[in-house]
């Protein structure tokens, strides 16, 4: 019984809506009806601004984390990626808003932040190199969660001390999400291969002010 109010608590933290929230509270505005339409950190950068997307980047991020930290801090023998995979699954199809969500890349993080912190920051570095490289989100985050999956294989026989040991089930959650999150991307990939994606005031490629 135990696990399965867990697992519930798990989806409804993921179902915060965290843009539309912080959007319609300070702004007055519904992130939905702007930019890409989207409800996740992305939009709201692009349509609040830096303060509003920091501040929804790390409550998408916290949602990850706390729903992972879930059965740790209840003492339940059950490996912590299930249940942020369950808030990740929330995240993209919340409750709270019609289960429209976000990209589900800022939650994953979260996820990968509670269960493997050394891992989660040598995967952001990443980020942040494709990030200055191309100026695009979106780019980044595809190229970030294929390289986390093909990382979760190799750094356990390569750089022990980032990932210890291969964790089959830590992969394939991370396959999974990455084929999730290139299909959630579908609509960017093709404005990629036009040269028509939205790019970020960050990086070689930034955009003009």
């Amino acid at each position: 019984m135990k696990t399965a109010i867990l697992f519930v608590l798990a989806y409804l933290l993921g179902s915060i809506p965290s843009g539309i929230w912080i959007g319609k509270l300070f702004f007055k505005k519904d992130i939905r009806e702007f930019g890409s339409g989207n409800s996740g950190t992305t939009n709201t950068f692009r349509v609040l601004g830096r303060t509003a997307g920091f501040v929804v980047f790390a409550m998408d991020l916290l949602k990850g984390s706390l729903a992972t930290y879930l059965p740790i801090l209840f003492h339940l023998d059950i490996n912590p990626l299930w249940f942020g995979l369950v808030a990740v699954i929330g995240h993209t199809l919340p409750i709270f808003a019609g289960f429209k969500g976000g990209k589900a890349v800022a939650t994953s993080a979260g996820m990968l932040l509670a269960f493997a912190p050394l891992f989660f920051f040598y995967s952001l570095v990443f980020f942040l190199i494709i990030l200055y490289i191309t100026s695009m989100v979106s780019a980044a985050s595809i190229a970030s969660a294929i390289f986390v999956t093909l990382s979760s294989i190799a750094l356990p026989f390569i750089w022990p001390a980032i990932l210890p040991s291969f964790n089959w089930l830590l992969t394939l959650v991370c396959f999974a999400l990455t084929c999730y999150i290139i299909y959630r991307h579908r609509e960017n990939i093709q404005r990629i291969k036009s040269g028509t994606e939205n790019k970020v005031s960050f990086g070689l490629n930034k955009k003009e002010k």
